[in-house]
C-alpha cells in the first residue's frame, strides 16, 4: 500500500505536528482570556468581535489537533492511501467556524450599531489586546512555518487564521483608539462590522481550498506550465534512450 505521506512529501508524522496544534490551542486559551477581560473593561463591541474570533481559533485548533491524530494512522484496507486528507475536512470546518463567528459578529455590532454605549477604561483594555495580539503573532508565525515546511494544509490553515487574528486584532486597536479620541460611538460597531467581513472572506478561502484538495483540482495554468518546463527541461538534459 502507499503511504499518504510519500504522496504528499510530508517528512513528518502528523502525531508530531499534533504538537504544533497543541500551542495553537495554548495560545488561543491566553488569547481569549485576555480578550475578554479588554472587552468587559471597555464594552467594546470591537473588542469583543476580536475576542470571538479568538474562540474560533480555540474550536480549529481543537479540531486541527483531532484531524492530524487521524492522519497519522496507516493505509489499510478500507484506506490504501492513508488517512491523510482528513486534513481537508479539518481546514473547511475551520472556514464554516469562521462563517459563524462573522455572523455573530456583524449581528453584536449592528444591534450596538443602533444603541451605541460609551467605552471605557479603553487605555487598559487597547494595552491588554496588545499583548494577546503579540502572542498571536508569535504563535501564528510559528505554525505557519511549521506548516508549510512539513506541507501540512491544517497547520497552514491554523497558522493563517492566526495571522489573520493579528491583523484584524491591529484594526480593531486602531478603531477603538479613534472612538476614545473622537467620541465617535458608531465609529467602534463599524470596526466590528469590518472584522466580521474580513473574518467571511477568510472562511471562504478555507472552505475553497479544502474543496479543491478533496476534489483533486487540477494545477492552474501557471503552475502547469511550470511543471511541463521542468520535465522538458529534465528530458532535453537526459534524452531517452
Amino acid at each position: 500500500m502507499v503511504n499518504h505521506s510519500s504522496i504528499t512529501g510530508r517528512t513528518t508524522e502528523p502525531r508530531s505536528l499534533a504538537l504544533w496544534a497543541w500551542l495553537s490551542i495554548a495560545a488561543a486559551l491566553a488569547t481569549i482570556a485576555l480578550k475578554i477581560w479588554a472587552y468587559l473593561l471597555t464594552g467594546s463591541v470591537g473588542l469583543l468581535s476580536d475576542a470571538l474570533e479568538s474562540v474560533v481559533n480555540l474550536v480549529a485548533a481543537i479540531v486541527a489537533v483531532i484531524a492530524l491524530s487521524i492522519a497519522s494512522r496507516p493505509a489499510n484496507r478500507t484506506h490504501h492511501y492513508g488517512h491523510g486528507k482528513v486534513e481537508y475536512f479539518s481546514a473547511g470546518i475551520e472556514g464554516l467556524m469562521i462563517f459563524v463567528a462573522a455572523i455573530l459578529i456583524v449581528y453584536t455590532a449592528i444591534e450596538r450599531l443602533l444603541h451605541p454605549q460609551a467605552l471605557d477604561t479603553v487605555g487598559v483594555g487597547l494595552l491588554i489586546t496588545l499583548i494577546a495580539t503579540a502572542i498571536n503573532a508569535a504563535v501564528g508565525w510559528l505554525i505557519l512555518r511549521a506548516g508549510r515546511r512539513h506541507r501540512s494544509l491544517t497547520l497552514v490553515a491554523d497558522g493563517k487564521h492566526l495571522i489573520t487574528d493579528v491583523w484584524t486584532s491591529i484594526g480593531v486597536v486602531i478603531g477603538v483608539g479613534l472612538v476614545a479620541l473622537t467620541g465617535w460611538l458608531p465609529l467602534d460597531s463599524i470596526v466590528a462590522i469590518a472584522v466580521g467581513l474580513n473574518i467571511l472572506w477568510t472562511g471562504f478561502t478555507l472552505v475553497r481550498n479544502s474543496v479543491h484538495g478533496l476534489m483533486d483540482r487540477a494545477l492552474n495554468a501557471a503552475d502547469e506550465a511550470r511543471v511541463i518546463e521542468v520535465v522538458n527541461s529534465f528530458v532535453a538534459e537526459y534524452p531517452p534512450g
